[in-house]
């Protein structure tokens, strides 16, 4: 029996010095993040610091899939935004815990298997959408407010900052051609920090944005009536922030397991997932799910272990305890030159180089998907797009796929052999096949090489067999497949077709000799 949880396994080749390491540089990666998006949300700061240390441990522990990092993302912030304005901050601690219980339900039952409906342009539009996203956020960083209105960096300030993230990004680049024995990325930010500071540069710090001091997160039951008119204003949110955390969660999950060559747990991740946001509305959490910027960090800082994950969460627990006055001092310019890395990393370059030569219903797809995910921040939404624009066209295709052999046999039956499945989309072209005053008393539809697949299908076969009925002739099916039997028998009442048996031949066996 394997262990539920393997951290200190010695059976596995881990290197433990990288996981620690990678572990770090997550964390100083994640703390400015979390804080914006908190900011963004109009929560105290300390919300989104206990969202990324809470969802980073349990789900590092817990989670299906070693090497994902999960914290305080902005998803399922900017979900919860419209419930902050209207009913204040209770009320999304109570949303969050609901979300969780939503998101553990769909672990329980298996219904994370659903994330292999995806196809790969949708994949495709919403990694290249979310490392836009990325990059564009990096660029926000490269403003100020003067006198309370927003602008652009001039000047000295902006030289500085451009040349100190130029600065973080050739580190990130060169080091590993040097030695890979350290991330590139924990490097590059101490280097930056330490010139920052040996030569008294003026330049935004992480301080400049918010706070990182404070305790353990308090145990805090929502204080909120326990109302049937609660539930509906907390519902909605809470349904749309599940939704939103699980596709962003187990598609990252999808992405890692493509980067790993190896396959993580959906279901398992999703109670992972709704456990950390449970936890989230009682311990003073905004929720999250996983991100991905962080755990393409991890991932490109060697980590492959759960050993990483725990390393950043408590890293994150321990600054907001203790290392506030050092990580607050920790200039801006050096996280901004790591996520445009990982920007960079994130976006999926095939993409382009087989552009022209992907089915062009396929290229609308992972575009459209991507400026959904740009312009909406609604990774839900543009997946969901994504897939039934997919789903649609696969339809029509396979409905120009179905067609029929015709003959008549020695007997003066007629044979009706179809190819491709029978189903919504291809009753039409099913029924123009069909010849029913031309046809002799007694016909055959074969279906060795076809399908009926759904309500449409029989009763486009209840239409025909009534058709043949009214002209006074025979109509039979044969090789029906058990499932399509089935299908019919719960159909009896809307349809009446006589389905000629499969002849059955005793066979002498040795046993009968």
């Amino acid at each position: 029996m394997k262990p539920f949880v393997r951290l200190f396994d010695f059976s596995q080749k881990i290197d433990y010095k990288i996981e620690i390491l990678a572990g770090l540089t997550v964390a100083m990666t994640m703390i400015p993040e979390s804080l914006s998006f908190a900011i963004l949300a109009g929560f105290p700061p300390l919300v989104g610091l206990y969202a990324a240390f809470i969802m980073g441990l349990v789900t590092a522990v817990l989670g299906g899939r070693p090497g994902m990092v999960s914290g305080g993302a902005g998803a399922t912030a900017v979900v919860l935004i419209a419930l902050m304005q209207s009913h204040g901050l209770e009320y999304v601690f109570a949303a969050v815990a609901l979300a969780g219980v939503l998101q553990m339900l769909v672990g329980v039952f298996k219904l994370g298997k659903f994330i292999r409906l995806v196809p790969q342009p949708v994949m495709f539009g919403f990694v290249n959408g979310l490392a836009v996203i990325i990059f564009m956020s990096q660029v926000e960083q490269f403003k100020t407010v003067v006198n309370g209105e927003v602008s652009w960096l001039t000047g000295s300030p902006l030289y500085i900052m451009a040349g100190l993230v130029a600065l973080t990004v050739a580190i990130i680049l060169l080091l590993p051609k040097i030695t890979k024995a350290v991330p590139p990325s924990l490097v590059a930010i101490l280097v930056v920090f330490g010139v920052v500071m040996g030569f008294g540069i003026e330049t935004k710090l992480v301080r400049d944005i918010a706070s990182v001091s404070g305790s353990l997160p308090p145990f805090h039951i929502p204080q909120i009536p326990l109302t049937l008119e609660t539930l509906q204003v907390i519902f909605p949110y809470a349904l749309i922030m599940a939704g939103v955390g699980l596709t962003e969660s187990l598609l990252t999950l999808n992405l890692v397991d493509e980067i790993t060559g190896t396959r993580g747990s959906g279901n398992r991740e999703s109670v992972a997932q709704g456990a950390a946001n449970v936890l989230n509305g009682f311990f003073y959490g905004m929720g999250g799910c996983a991100m991905i910027a962080q755990t393409l960090v991890n991932l490109s800082a060697g980590a492959r272990a759960r050993l990483a994950g725990i390393v950043g969460a408590l890293t994150i627990l321990v600054i907001i305890l203790v290392g506030a006055p050092f990580i607050e001092r920790v200039p801006m310019a050096a996280l901004v030159g790591v996520m445009v890395m990982v920007a960079i990393g994130t976006f999926e370059w095939m993409s382009i180089r087989i552009i022209n030569k992907m089915p062009r219903h396929d290229v609308v797809v992972g575009i459209l998907v991507a400026l959904i995910t740009i312009w909406l921040h609604n990774l839900a939404l543009a997946v969901l797009i994504g897939v039934i624009i997919s789903a649609l066209v696969f339809a029509w295709e396979s409905a120009k796929r179905i067609r029929a052999r015709k003959y008549v046999d020695a007997h003066g039956v007629k044979h009706y052999e179809l190819y491709g499945p029978l189903f919504f989309g291809s009753v039409q072209a099913f029924t123009e096949k069909f010849d029913v005053a031309g046809d002799p008393e007694e016909v055959v539809i074969d279906f060795k090489d076809s399908r009926v697949a759904d309500m449409s299908g029989i009763e486009a076969l209840n239409k025909l067999t009534e058709r043949y009925h009214q002209a006074g002739k025979k109509l039979h099916l044969r090789h029906l497949s058990p499932d399509c039997r089935l299908l019919l028998k719960n159909a009896e009442a809307v349809i009446d077709v006589n389905i000629l048996e499969d002849p059955h031949y005793a066979v002498v066996s040795d046993k009968l000799a």
